[in-house]
């Protein structure tokens, strides 16, 4: 079904003069000048072909045409903004749903989550931790998402590990991922001394055994090699299957390990960890909010996305 209906901005300048028999309240009201209200009433009038109201000296008065129309245009108004409202609360009514590699979600994500639940305290947040090894920090991708279907009330967004090459998707970047050398602090009390990159030489070195993934994390033969340091094993010490259960090895002191800055920041500024060096290996991937077009104006999703961004520029 087609309407014929005039300018909506013509309709709320003449309901709002209507309102208070005044152009210049009704401008003050909308935030225009009495001329533009003036105008707005000009061009409805010539739309309908009739006028509206009858211009007294010092006063204001609806023309029988007026009074029949008003109640029809309030109520009209009043259901588009009604519209609008259950709209935009049932774009917000559903979970939103973030998905993200196991160490960027207890690492960086979750301490900080606190300020976002005091800045949304009415969203509904799930964190969800990838377990497939495609979304983990030790195989970036750049596949598409599962495609988004928009009626559904439930908001889906990603954190991934990648090229940032997503189709079909916002891409925000949030941080690179330098890897650095980082040990417990009671690891360097007890010794033997770590001063220097030769040092590590003396120390047990940690591992992560990625998934085959383009060398998607730096391993110790990249330090070592940037370091300038030669004749050393590099694959020595124990191997892990995750860099999770390696930052945990880290903490407790069983020797030194390659982590990604941005991941271990919190723990530094904690003094849980330590970075002997200032030595970091850079790497080609870098971590991205990705976000399906679809669901990229809802408005849960870009609060989050607005936090998100804020905290990751904060973070450097």
């Amino acid at each position: 079904m087609s309407y014929r209906l005039p300018p909506l901005n013509a309709l709320r300048a003449f309901e709002a003069a209507a309102r208070h028999l005044s152009f210049k309240n009704a401008a003050l009201e909308l935030s225009v000048t009495p001329t533009a209200i003036s105008h707005q009433i000009k061009l409805l009038e010539d739309f309908l072909g009739y006028p509206l109201f009858r211009r007294l000296t010092r006063a204001l008065e609806l023309t029988v045409q007026g009074q029949a129309m008003l109640p029809k245009v309030r109520e009209g108004l009043a259901c588009f903004a009604a519209a609008v409202e259950s709209a935009q609360a049932r774009a917000s009514s559903g979970k939103l749903v973030v998905v993200l590699p196991p160490s960027v979600a207890t690492r960086w994500m979750v301490p900080r989550l606190k300020g976002f639940a005091q800045a949304e305290p009415q969203l509904n947040l799930q964190i969800i931790r990838s377990l497939k090894a495609i979304d983990s920090d030790q195989a970036p991708v750049s596949a598409p998402l599962t495609p988004v279907d928009p009626r559904e009330e439930d908001s889906t967004v990603v954190i991934r590990f990648g090229t940032g090459v997503y189709p079909g998707c916002q891409v925000d970047h949030l941080f690179g991922s330098e890897y650095i050398a980082v040990c417990s602090p009671k690891l360097l009390a007890a010794g033997p001394p770590l001063r220097t990159p030769e040092d590590m030489r003396h120390h047990v070195r940690l591992h992560t055994d990625a998934i085959a993934s383009d060398h998607a994390s730096p391993g110790w033969a990249d330090w070592f090699k940037l370091a300038g340091v030669k004749d050393v094993d590099s694959n020595a010490g124990p191997h892990f299957s995750d860099s999770g259960l390696v930052y945990v090895a880290a903490l407790d002191g069983l020797g030194v390990a390659l982590a990604s800055k941005p991941l271990v920041a919190t723990a530094l500024a904690q003094g849980r960890l330590v970075a002997p060096f200032e030595l970091a290996v850079a790497q080609n991937y870098a971590y991205y909010l990705v976000v399906p077009e679809a669901i990229s104006q809802r408005p849960a999703v870009q609060a989050f996305r607005a936090w998100l961004l804020k905290e990751a520029r904060a973070a450097g």
